[in-house]
């Protein structure tokens, strides 16, 4: 029990932002040299993997579509998560973790988007269609685009932070819309080919690679969102310096240079 208690207060020790900057100082340098190595590794396994019968080379895009397509929808489940921990258990670190991590979400977005419409190009002979997949993760790079606007238009940080996590919550329906978008829908996009309950139908020597850069990308995203929530914590930090500065600059007496004397003294 005493083990159990120690742990928790641990956990509770990280809301403390001095505690987190502390951590991260020293978690971001070990997440950057995984993240290297694992995406150097997935690399080459994906130059060296086979072609596929069907697709020809620019199957090797899928290397890093894929990831790209993944961490965006995880990303905003993090948010979403964030986003509770905002309204239900008023985290200090929650809003920071949520803001922290639309634009990363957001630029994951417009590279699946991206890498998608180069990979369809010669597979489906256009650039861009709107079925269902595609058109629900546009969706969700708008809704990252929105948040971000949002919490950067507020300048009360208490009412950003609700706001931009009730639209975060609301928004969340869109990540099983584009999960389940090609089961639902017929869509020129590829039914699920990895996460499945019959299990995954790729060859394992383009599994393993795809496998590694996933994990190789999920590292460096949570290499990312722990340097921007640092970056975000000095940031309100100076701010809210700058309004105790503010403040006691206008509660500080007149400078006597300034006074009646002053004042005959510049006639």
């Amino acid at each position: 029990m005493s083990d159990t208690t120690s742990r928790l207060a641990g956990w509770i020790d990280l809301a403390n932002p001095t505690r987190f900057v502390g951590l991260a100082d020293k978690v971001i340098p070990w997440l950057v040299a995984v993240a290297a190595i694992l995406l150097a590794v997935g690399l080459y396994m994906s130059f060296t993997a086979p072609e596929d019968f069907q697709q020809g080379i620019t199957v090797r895009i899928m290397y890093i579509h894929v990831p790209f397509a993944w961490l965006a929808m995880m990303c905003y489940t993090i948010m979403a998560i964030s986003a509770l921990g905002t309204l239900v258990w008023r985290h200090p670190l929650a809003d920071v973790a949520l803001k922290a991590a639309a634009p990363i979400g957001a630029t994951f977005t417009a590279l699946a988007l991206i890498t998608g419409s180069i990979w369809g190009k010669p597979m489906w002979g256009t650039w861009w269609v709107w079925d269902a997949r595609l058109t629900s993760v546009f969706v969700l790079f708008l809704m990252y685009l929105g948040i971000i606007a949002l919490t950067r238009a507020l300048d009360d940080a208490g009412r950003a932070a609700w706001a931009a996590a009730i639209i975060t919550l609301v928004g969340f329906i869109n990540i099983p819309i584009i999960k389940f978008s090609v089961d639902w829908w017929n869509t020129l996009h590829q039914p699920a080919s990895v996460f499945r309950l019959g299990g995954p139908t790729i060859d394992p020597s383009m599994l393993w690679p795809l496998a590694v850069m996933a994990l190789g990308f999920t590292v460096l995203f949570f290499a990312l969102h722990v340097m921007a929530m640092r970056t975000e914590i000095f940031r309100r930090r100076v701010t809210a310096m700058r309004r105790v500065a503010a403040r006691q600059a206008e509660r500080a007496p007149p400078s006597p240079l300034v006074g009646e004397g002053g004042r005959e003294a510049a006639g």
